[in-house]
């Protein structure tokens, strides 16, 4: 297969997040028929409910810094999908991509005819980016969790280094209904002889991982953003924080990624690169510095300026990602925010309009195309009565938002566009083609 059939062949499998089948034995077996490509390199999985994917690009770009040949896989992409596998900062090649789907079909067909189900789009993109890590001879893969942990296709990998972001609730149609059921999926990713790191959880999510780490024997290590300590602000809302650890003082640095809930994320990313360093990876002060402030998460507080309105991109899907956004709004953004919004009819929708929606001064309601989109009437149902918003439109398409925001914001205003990350993505592809 060619990239763009390799594409079309994985997209005919399924929506990633409507196809879903959880577990491990179908992606073990396809693993087992690739010559077992995850015993190629060690492994960190950063597993957890809001923060992981940025925990896992601040690692990367760590070992990055540090001289590590390390690969990065993540989900969902947003414009293309060759944003999910990254070698050494940089995306795979279109042909490279092509080859591991390639290799990895053939090996999911010859799996089904001996009896085993067709890997789904998720299975198969994981093998492809263990196969191309695999090809690459990458030193090390850092791979986020996709859905859950227990059952997730990357915890075949057997990280021996893995990570439990904050767990919040989101996705109860598959990990349960009470914070407590979800955080045992996600602090499954802890097995007996792995070290794990640990970000503050709410209590009810610490007390089920804790007790999965005592199971297993693990000690686990425990980051905090006391760690940083916030100094002041840098160019774009950006904060700069004293980061100093129970085993180093880094001094002062400038997270790349916005917004307080970043720091989390950074003292996990820290304590990771830390365990690295004392396993003999070649991560110094300087390395963990310059991966900091260097660091890129696109879609997540994303801000382009280089656009008239600017332009903030972030992927809110639940409500505390809602509430990241929100606090990041009232701290930073000055201008009036025409906010352009979409989302999936499964998530909390009237918990995330409470708390999005007041910060808008114009509201534009959209439906991204996926078959989970939430449509206008559900999101109409999602505004808070009476609105604070000055107007409220209705768009029927991410284009059609995006000219309706930028003649609204117009005159020093901010387009923030988010709700979902593929509402996200269908606007990233619109900017990058000058829809603008």
């Amino acid at each position: 297969m060619d990239f763009d059939e390799s594409v079309t062949y994985l997209l005919g499998l399924g929506h990633e997040t409507v196809a879903v089948k959880l577990g491990l034995e179908n992606i073990g077996r396809l693993l087992a028929r690739l010559g077992r490509p995850e015993r190629a390199f060690p492994s960190v999985q950063v597993a957890g409910t809001n923060g992981k994917g940025s925990t896992a690009s601040m690692l990367a770009a760590v070992c990055r810094a540090a001289g590590v040949r390390a690969g990065l896989y993540t989900s969902p992409h947003l414009v293309s999908i060759t944003e999910r596998v990254l070698i050494d900062g940089r995306e795979i090649s279109r042909e490279s991509f092509a080859r591991a789907a390639t290799g990895v079909r053939a090996a999911a067909e010859e799996v089904e005819r001996e009896g085993g189900a067709l890997a789904t789009f998720f299975e198969q993109v994981t093998a492809a980016a263990l196969v191309a890590f695999r090809d690459a001879r990458v030193e090390l893969a850092i791979l986020e969790t996709g859905m859950g942990g227990r059952l997730d296709a990357t915890t075949a990998a057997a990280a021996s280094l893995v990570a439990v972001t904050p767990v919040a609730l989101d996705h109860q149609e598959y990990l349960g209904g009470t914070l407590a059921e979800i955080a045992a999926e996600k602090a499954a990713v802890v097995r007996p002889g792995a070290r794990a790191v640990v970000a503050p959880q709410e209590p009810e999510a610490e007390r089920v991982i804790l007790a999965r780490c005592r199971a297993c024997g693990v000690e686990p290590r425990r980051a905090t953003p006391a760690w940083l300590k916030v100094e002041g602000e840098c160019a774009g809302g950006r904060l700069r924080v004293r980061l100093r650890t129970a085993r180093a003082d880094y001094g002062s640095v400038c997270l790349a990624l916005r917004g307080r809930h970043q720091l989390t994320n950074a003292a996990v990313a820290v304590a990771l690169a830390e365990e690295l360093a004392g396993e003999g990876f070649p991560v110094t002060r300087e390395a963990v510095l310059e991966g900091l402030e260097r660091a890129e998460h696109a879609g997540r507080l994303e801000l382009d300026a280089r656009r008239e309105p600017h332009v903030l991109l972030d992927g809110a899907h639940n409500p505390a990602g809602a509430r990241a956004l929100r606090d990041y709004l009232d701290e930073f953004v000055g201008a009036p925010v025409t906010m352009v919004f979409g989302a999936m009819r499964d998530k909390a929708l009237a918990e995330i309009g409470a708390t999005l929606f007041p910060a808008a001064a114009n509201l534009i309601l959209t439906e991204p195309r996926s078959p989970r989109a939430a449509d206008i009437g559900e999101l109409l149902r999602a505004v808070p009565a009476p609105s604070s918003s000055s107007t409220i439109t209705l768009a029927p398409s991410s284009a059609d938002a995006l000219a309706l925001a930028r003649a609204q914001a117009a005159n020093g205003g901010l387009v923030c566009v988010t709700g979902s990350l593929y509402l996200v993505g269908e606007v990233k592809a619109l900017l990058e083609a000058g829809g603008w």
